[in-house]
């Protein structure tokens, strides 16, 4: 049905609330630089040679009143279940002081990463309690401030051990109890270094011969909980570090792994009052014992004094230095998760030492509950010591039994065809015990008849050994004792963003690839239920909405960009370069040219490029530029004729970091194409070719 009435008097126009320079504004500016209309200006930059002017087919523009009604529609069709499914990702609460004034509050969530200390105070101050957070739980005396996610955290301890057990013969030893996605990212990162993954069952005495590392998870993906100090031992024996890939919460009460020996500790902050927002973004951890810190990627904020001789936080270590070392930097991570590491550390500061105590006990009991009902019902259970997951031998009715608890409302580990487990959490209830016993009366049929209240009462041994209690303390500094009333909290968090330049107050003087400001109407609904509450791994069928999400953007990039196919895996623009190239890589060796390995990076670009192609298994040769930052064509020719028969690809920035749309960029990618290599394009600068020109068209793979 037609709306006249509505089609005399639309709503404001949603680039017109977002796009600050108004037609006044836009005048001004045009006169400046001598033009007299955008599209005068847009014809004069862009060379004709790469210019598209046969627009675009995405949808027409909506308001924002339409966006928000569509984004509710699509979040109605994603079902939020009771998640028990683990495998790293555990339901949190995130307070809500947290969520409006972090999450929701543009003075953080629109601040710039913080390579700029001085307009950075309060952000550097919330990254250095998410430090003193992790050195604190894991007992090791130095952590970053914030990776990426688990796996990748994971992969980055695989890199340090690599760089620094040189004898290791570039094997790493991993524990065969770890979470599949974390095995499926050490496969995919080890391969292109020529590093080994063995797979390896700690319950055995460790293989001979030399390796780096050992990764052992403590808890296990099965939840199994034992004391990894022997073999922690043995891989010191063997000249090998020892990486731990644990859990924060439970951390509160097991023995941190730097009482346990271990070298390197990572993990995942997300329970930490970051949502599970169907896999991400969450921030990964790493800390690691004294002699390492000079190793660790990321980033480091340190104590220093400024010019009055007052307190004053920086980044004593940052990936910045990237751009100093290039090919030789340790580690392509470039901003990490800071907005979600300060969620994370002040999670903590709100709760205090006491409060997360208090929810890691309360989830360790409704998992012994769970689990005591269940051996009272006659179950087999894989462990007897757990922190939150318990493991069940269900012959043959896997199925059927994770089928039953869905329709209980309460989504499952199908582990194999005999295997089941459900994980615990800050959220769960006596019901959800309830409908796991339910649900596993199919097997064990006493199971329907158990009560919470009744098995509590019994229950005695609570399942984690002594030998793995923690009796330590933790976050002792006056932070995590100060704010846990919410108009303490409220006052800190505002003290905090007072001390920042975020885009809420001005522009920010650094001009940046990661200067891209979502819309509040953008923002809003990645707090709402619908997309916040989905588990990564719940079933497809419950994730209707984030798929028409998903496919309907890889969609319109596809059209925007003139690709064949989208992949929105990667969780950063460093991850997404390494993918790229990884694609590249895989190219060549399909068509029977694996020995194609340099990748020419001109002078100009991001040190995340060397550093992607080294971790991609990449020689770098660096092309030179000209004195406005664009490729010399010339040396580029002489480093393709050099390299002809090894050349891979080779990386360029477009529009480049100086702001340029390079004239030659479609000869370039000729040249490269000629002899047998691939291009690969930095979208850091998309925004700037949005409809204007396609770099799938004018050249680029």
């Amino acid at each position: 049905m037609t709306d006249p009435i509505a089609d005399r008097y639309p709503s404001t126009a949603f680039q017109d609330r977002h796009i600050g320079p108004d037609d006044a504004a836009i005048r001004h500016m045009l006169q400046a630089v001598g033009y007299d209309s955008l599209d005068s200006l847009s014809n004069a930059v862009v060379p004709e040679v790469i210019r598209w002017v046969d627009g675009l087919q995405t949808p027409s523009a909506i308001d924002e009143r339409q966006a928000r009604t569509e984004m509710l529609q699509i979040a109605a069709r994603n079902t939020s279940m009771v998640s028990m499914i683990g495998l790293g990702y555990s339901d949190t609460e995130t307070p809500a002081v947290i969520r409006r004034n972090i999450i929701e509050n543009p003075a953080w969530y629109t601040a710039y990463t913080p390579y700029q200390p001085e307009i950075a105070q309060g952000r550097l101050e919330a990254l250095l309690n998410f430090q003193t957070m992790v050195e604190d739980l894991t007992a090791l005396p130095i952590a970053g401030s914030s990776l990426l996610d688990e796996p990748t955290a994971a992969a980055e301890a695989m890199g340090l051990a690599l760089r620094t057990v040189p004898s290791g013969g570039h094997r790493i030893l991993v524990d065969a109890d770890t979470h599949p996605q974390t095995l499926a990212v050490l496969a995919t990162r080890a391969e292109p270094i020529g590093a080994e993954i063995h797979v390896v069952d700690l319950n055995e005495p460790l293989p001979e011969g030399p390796y780096a590392a050992v990764l052992i998870s403590y808890p296990g993906t099965s939840g199994r909980l034992w004391n990894p100090a022997d073999v922690v031992a043995a891989a010191h024996a063997a000249g090998a570090l020892a990486v731990v890939i644990t859990d924060l919460l439970a951390l509160t009460m097991l023995t941190p792994p730097g009482e346990l020996g271990a070298d390197i500790a990572v993990g995942s902050a997300q329970r930490f009052g970051v949502p599970f927002g169907f896999g991400g973004p969450h921030a990964g951890f790493m800390s690691v014992r004294a002699g390492l810190e000079r190793s660790l990627p990321g980033r480091l904020v340190g104590v220093s004094v400024d010019a009055d001789g007052q307190p004053a936080y920086r980044l004593a270590l940052q990936t910045r230095e990237q751009h100093i070392r290039r090919e030789k930097a340790t580690s392509n991570i470039c901003t990490a998760q800071v907005l979600l590491a300060v969620v994370a550390s002040m999670y903590a500061v709100y709760h205090g030492p006491a409060g997360l105590k208090r929810i890691a006990e309360r989830t360790h009991r409704y998992a012994a509950v769970l689990a005591a009902g269940l051996r009272s019902a006659g179950a087999d259970l894989a462990h007897a010591a757990y922190f939150d997951t318990v493991r069940v031998h269900v012959p043959g009715q896997a199925h059927e039994v994770v089928r039953a608890a869905r329709n209980l409302g309460i989504n499952l580990r199908l582990v194999d065809e005999d295997t089941v487990s459900a994980s615990t959490d800050e959220v769960t209830t006596a019901d959800h015990i309830a409908a796991v016993w339910r649900a596993c009366s199919i097997v064990y049929p006493q199971a329907a008849q158990l009560e919470v209240a009744v098995v509590d009462s019994e229950l005695v041994d609570e399942s984690i050994p002594a030998v793995v209690r923690r009796t330590s303390p933790y976050l002792s500094h006056p932070v995590f004792a100060r704010h846990q009333n919410e108009t303490s909290m409220l006052r800190y968090l505002r003290r905090l963003a007072d001390r920042d330049v975020a885009l809420d107050r001005s522009m920010i003087p650094l001009g940046s690839c990661t200067m891209k400001l979502n819309a509040t109407t953008e923002m809003e609904p990645i707090t709402w239920a619908g997309f916040a509450g989905i588990h990564p791994f719940a079933p497809l069928d419950q994730a209707a909405g984030y798929l028409e999400l998903i496919t309907s953007l890889e969609s319109w990039l596809c059209d925007i960009t003139g690709y064949a196919a989208v992949s929105l895996q990667p969780n950063a623009g460093s991850q997404g370069e390494f993918a790229g190239l990884l694609a590249i890589r895989g190219y060549h060796r399909a068509r029977g040219q694996g020995q194609r390995n340099v990748c020419l990076i001109p002078s100009s670009a991001h040190g995340t490029n060397a550093a992607s192609a080294v971790m991609a298994g990449m020689r770098v040769v660096v092309v030179a530029c000209d004195a406005e930052g664009n490729v010399d064509v010339d040396d580029l020719t002489a480093k393709i004729t050099a390299n002809a028969d090894d050349l891979a690809a080779l990386m360029i920035t477009y529009p480049s970091t100086h702001g340029v749309f390079e004239e030659s960029v479609s000869h370039i990618c000729a040249l490269v194409h000629e002899a047998g290599g691939q291009v690969y394009v930095d979208g850091a600068n998309l925004n700037a070719l949005v409809g204007l020109a396609k770099p799938g068209v004018f050249g680029a793979d």
